[in-house]
């Protein structure tokens, strides 16, 4: 007799909780978790059908009468940036980067509660300890990868991570088979005109495409949260339905913008 525990994941339903991106609604996830040595391809075909990963659990929404979040993805193999994109990317082009293992290290942590702070002060991440930042990033069964953006180092530096140069932003990344899936990522909130997040995004378009990988996945977006606008601005972009990957229509985008 076949051990059907084995060969299919269990699924469970979160209770209601207040979303946090639209006012007055509720939010509810259904979620498995990735564990063994089917982890990563779990993992890979629950990321293909809108599931994002968080430690080591699968989950996306499952909120009752609302279908407001939806997956979206970059076709990096076909990406163009725009002028705009060009010129962030020029204005960063002293910006040092390098693929790490998921392990943490203090000064990553620093930035996280900079970010954290003054961009989502009263977010449900916003208290997050140091062991809670080491449960994010090293608690994973799948493979990921920290990328660490930094500027050049100073002359006269002393200490280790003055050698380095300075970490101005982070990204936790998973390393799919058909893409690179941006878990989370967070920046220096000060440096505004930098453009940090959507330089990161443009940075992993073009790891994606190094690789030879199609896509490079966003996460949720929903049509009405000023807080995701800014996904379309990546084209071309897909977006998941209930026949499967479809481009998004221009139309669609938003003017808000990652900075």
């Amino acid at each position: 007799m076949t051990d059907q525990s084995l060969q299919f994941p269990r699924f469970y339903v979160t209770a209601p909780s207040p979303c946090p991106y639209l006012d007055g609604r509720e939010e509810r996830k259904v979620f498995t978790e990735l564990r063994g040595d089917d982890a990563s391809a779990l993992n890979e075909a629950l990321s293909r059908v809108g599931f994002r990963r968080s430690q080591s659990v699968a989950y996306r929404p499952a909120c009752d009468r609302c279908s407001a979040c939806v997956s979206v993805r970059v076709v990096a193999s076909a990406f163009r940036p725009s002028r705009r994109m060009r010129k962030i990317s020029s204005r960063n082009g002293d910006i040092r980067s390098e693929e790490r293992p998921p392990v943490i290290r203090a000064e990553q942590y620093g930035l996280l509660r900079a970010y954290l702070e003054t961009r989502h002060a009263d977010g449900g991440m916003a208290g997050m300890s140091m062991q809670e930042y080491a449960d994010m990033v090293e608690n994973s069964p799948v493979n990921t990868m920290l990328v660490e953006y930094r500027l050049p180092p100073i002359d006269d530096a002393q200490s280790l991570d003055e050698k380095r140069g300075r970490l101005i932003a982070v990204a936790l990344t998973d390393v799919l088979s058909d893409g690179l899936s941006m878990v989370y990522s967070f920046f220096d909130p000060e440096m505004t005109r930098r453009s940090l997040g959507t330089y990161v995004i443009l940075d992993h378009i073009a790891r994606a495409h190094d690789r030879g990988l199609r896509n490079v996945y966003l996460g949720y977006w929903i049509a009405n949260s000023p807080k995701m606008a800014y996904k379309t601005e990546f084209s071309p972009l897909e977006r998941l339905g209930h026949d499967g990957w479809h481009l998004m229509a221009k139309a669609q985008s938003g003017s808000a913008s990652a900075s």
